[in-house]
């Protein structure tokens, strides 16, 4: 029976780490942590449960049922299931995540020296996803590619910017803004759904599956028991880096004093912790980290498609890249700008399968529990989703309890869980 040895433990688990490190979650801990101020650390407990927390719980659910996020929603039935399986590839893949690690990249890190013509960013762009291309193609390459070359890049490139959060002197935080004044911890919550970890644990447990199994794996108590080792690790892995962006944040008031976004703060932070050589680190940085996640997405949406089709898995590889490469050239502003409802209509049902999934055992016929409250979840995410979009909706709806905080979902659906379970236990 072949196992993997420490140094291949290791190694997957910088892998996981650095598929979910994109610049989405280097840029929203800075921008959350200046405006809680006073109240940082509460906003920090909110951010690390569904920043943290909801990824590594759902790496651990599907290393139960190979990588698969179909198998793991199947008490919602075929078609159900298929359908927020493929909602969530896309998403996470060619719609969203995929072009922003190209546009934010650019913005972050080249921007400043290239400028910010159309032309520009799609030099830029097809430079960038044609090596997201090359490593794609070749996934069983992926632990040596990732795990032993590029992840060690971004986590040393990490820890320099975290340790120097730590070390170079703060001033004492202001007082809190907003929604933080009153709910910092739900607004840390809401805050950690921005980085898309949950929906990108769905699609990269597949990825973890594979890198696993293609170092002779078969066993499937080995893979569970590999894929949480990798899960712990990159867990860890992203509380450290988010607390220090959280410091880095919190004595950011003085250089970047009242900061529109993440990108702004770190990029004023950077060059007033580095000089002139800050503006190169953070290029790097942050080319790095969005190339990583670029190339686990696309390996595992590619992965997905080719399954479910007849269509070659290199084929889906240059299909979605050009995808991505298209819609990353529409701008961030108007990806983010659509992203945002979206995110809010499809991470209420997406919790509810992936925390339901452990409860299976519990339940005579999980379908009859499961199906239900993830509908419920799913039709109050879409309410969540058209508030956030800026749609009027009835009085009723908007005064739902936790509706300021977007999380109108969670009681309603709570409230189908327990009545479902009681009548499940009732009739069978």
């Amino acid at each position: 029976m072949t196992s993997l040895r420490t140094r291949d433990i290791v190694a997957l688990g910088f892998m996981t780490f650095a598929l979910f490190i994109g610049a989405g979650n280097i840029i929203f801990p800075p921008i959350v942590a200046q405006q809680a101020g006073e109240h940082v650390w509460f906003a920090a407990l909110g951010f690390l449960i569904t920043a943290v927390g909801l990824p590594v719980i759902t790496i651990v659910a599907l290393s139960r049922v190979e990588g698969s996020i179909q198998i793991l929603s199947s008490p919602l039935g075929k078609a159900a299931s298929l359908l927020l399986t493929v909602v969530c590839y896309l998403a996470v893949g060619p719609l969203f995540a995929t072009p922003r690690t190209a546009t934010v990249s650019y913005e972050i890190g080249f921007s400043s020296h290239f400028g910010t013509a159309p032309s520009s960013l799609l030099i830029y762009s097809v430079i960038y996803f044609s090596i997201v291309t090359l490593v794609s193609l070749y996934p069983n390459k992926i632990l040596d590619t990732v795990g032993y070359f590029l992840s060690p890049l971004k986590i040393i490139a990490l820890i320099i910017l975290g340790v120097t959060a730590f070390v170079l002197p703060t001033s004492n935080p202001p007082a809190a803004i907003g929604n933080y004044v009153s709910s910092p911890v739900t607004e840390g919550v809401v805050n950690g759904y921005l980085t898309m970890d949950t929906l990108g644990a769905l699609v990269f447990g597949i990825v973890i599956v594979r890198a696993i199994t293609s170092r002779g794996v078969t066993d499937g108590k080995l893979i569970t028991k590999y894929a949480v080792n990798a899960a712990v690790i990159s867990g860890i892995g992203l509380t450290l880096v988010y607390l220090s962006l959280f410091k880095l944040g919190l004595g950011s008031h003085d250089i970047a004093p009242n900061a529109e976004n993440g990108a702004i703060i770190l990029h004023a932070y950077v060059q007033h912790a580095f000089g002139d050589m800050g503006a190169y680190f953070l290029a790097t940085m942050i080319f790095i980290a969005c190339m990583v996640t670029a190339i686990g997405l696309t390996c595992a949406c590619a992965e997905y498609f080719s399954s479910i089709t007849r269509i070659p898995y290199k084929a889906f590889v240059f299909i979605l890249v050009g995808f991505s490469l298209v819609i990353s050239n529409l701008g961030l502003t108007k990806l983010i700008a659509v992203s945002v409802p979206v995110l809010s209509a499809i991470y209420p049902p997406a919790i509810a399968v992936i925390l339901l999934s452990f409860c299976g055992h519990f339940f005579k016929k999980p379908a009859h529990v499961v199906a239900p409250t993830t509908l419920v979840a799913f039709i109050f995410g879409i309410f969540d989703g058209l508030k956030v979009a800026g749609f009027e909706l009835p009085a009723a709806l908007q005064n739902l309890p936790l509706s300021e905080q977007n999380m109108a979902w969670l009681i309603p659906a709570l409230i189908v869980l327990v009545i479902t379970a009681v009548i499940d236990r009732i009739r069978n």
